[in-house]
């Protein structure tokens, strides 16, 4: 892996970092064949640049009593603002609701399905499983949305990357395994799927689906560079998502949902926040114009958080 040089010029190599996982390989690789393909650029001319994070390194308990949310993208927004890099791929779902200052969201791909999807040998679908079945996922979304649905199951706490929860789950240490849709596609393991979970009852999470690419907000060359690949209708509805969870300041200890999709010019958008057994789960919808993305978001997470009381995340 190459480094960068401590200011980008137009000649030298535009350098993404990433984290070292497969899917985070291929999330990047995917930004650099987009970006290397809309401005002719040579294979040399884009480096990927490996960053282990924290998140990388906890692996003896649940992230969300490390800290929560941008435990994946800590060390590569601190390349980004010391300049060792020029843009950072991300899934968008692990981002941090506040960015660093300095820093900002330059852009996004077309977002992949973005639908969870349960997969277990010993039943075709959530709802078939035997009572007291162990069924492993590191989200607080998913549990409480799975405690919603059945509340006899056993969620247990399950880290590691794709592979690794698809290895432990065929070695039996848990009956089911909830993973997000996307991220099989990106690997080509969506054959691994017994059933995808649809939108109405299990929703996604805030920017599942979603590839981010962060950038400085002073760097004009990479801001120009990733304004040609972005998406539209992608960004908008990560927006309405974003906005939605700042309002509610939610974190990895919260169990919150939220998807906007967009069609024509509209944007529509559902949110939730549960209590993490599934006991309470408050909903809302909003609808609108694409370009009202913040707004709508902003409403939704003002009802929710109104609706919801000061009590209703007690003891989470």
């Amino acid at each position: 892996m190459q480094s960068a040089t401590s200011s980008a010029t137009q000649s030298s190599p535009l350098v993404i970092g990433t984290r070292g996982s497969p899917l985070a390989l291929a999330q990047a690789e995917q930004v650099r064949d987009r970006l290397a393909a809309a401005h002719a650029l040579p294979a040399d001319g884009i480096t990927l640049e490996v960053i282990r994070t924290t998140g990388d390194a906890i692996r003896d308990r649940p992230l969300a009593d490390a800290g929560g949310k941008g435990l994946f993208t800590k060390e590569i927004e601190e390349a980004l603002i010391a300049r060792t890099i020029h843009l950072a791929v991300h899934s968008a779902k692990d981002m941090a609701t506040i960015l660093p200052p300095g820093l900002r969201i330059a852009g996004v791909l077309a977002r992949e399905d973005a639908r969870d999807v349960f997969i277990s040998a010993k039943a075709k679908t959530l709802e078939g499983l035997p009572r007291g079945a162990r069924v492993g996922t590191a989200s607080l979304r998913r549990q409480a949305l799975i405690k919603r649905l059945r509340g006899d199951l056993d969620v247990v706490p399950m880290r590691g990357n794709v592979e690794t929860r698809l290895r432990k789950l065929a070695a039996g240490e848990v009956d089911a395994i909830v993973l997000a849709l996307a991220g099989l596609k990106r690997l080509g393991l969506e054959q691994a799927a017994t059933a995808v979970l649809p939108v109405d009852e299990f929703l996604p999470a805030v920017g599942q689906g979603i590839i981010a690419i962060e950038a400085r907000g002073d760097h004009e060359r990479a801001l120009a560079l990733v304004r040609a690949v972005n998406h539209d209708e992608t960004a908008a509805a990560l927006t309405a998502e974003r906005t939605f969870l700042a309002v509610l300041e939610g974190s990895c200890r919260t169990p919150i949902a939220g998807y906007a999709a967009v069609a024509a010019g509209r944007l529509a958008f559902r949110g939730l926040i549960a209590k993490p057994d599934g006991s309470e789960v408050i909903e809302t919808q909003r609808y609108g114009a694409m370009v009202d993305a913040v707004r709508l978001g902003a409403e939704a997470g003002r009802e929710l958080k109104q609706r919801a009381g000061a009590g209703f995340f007690a003891g989470v």
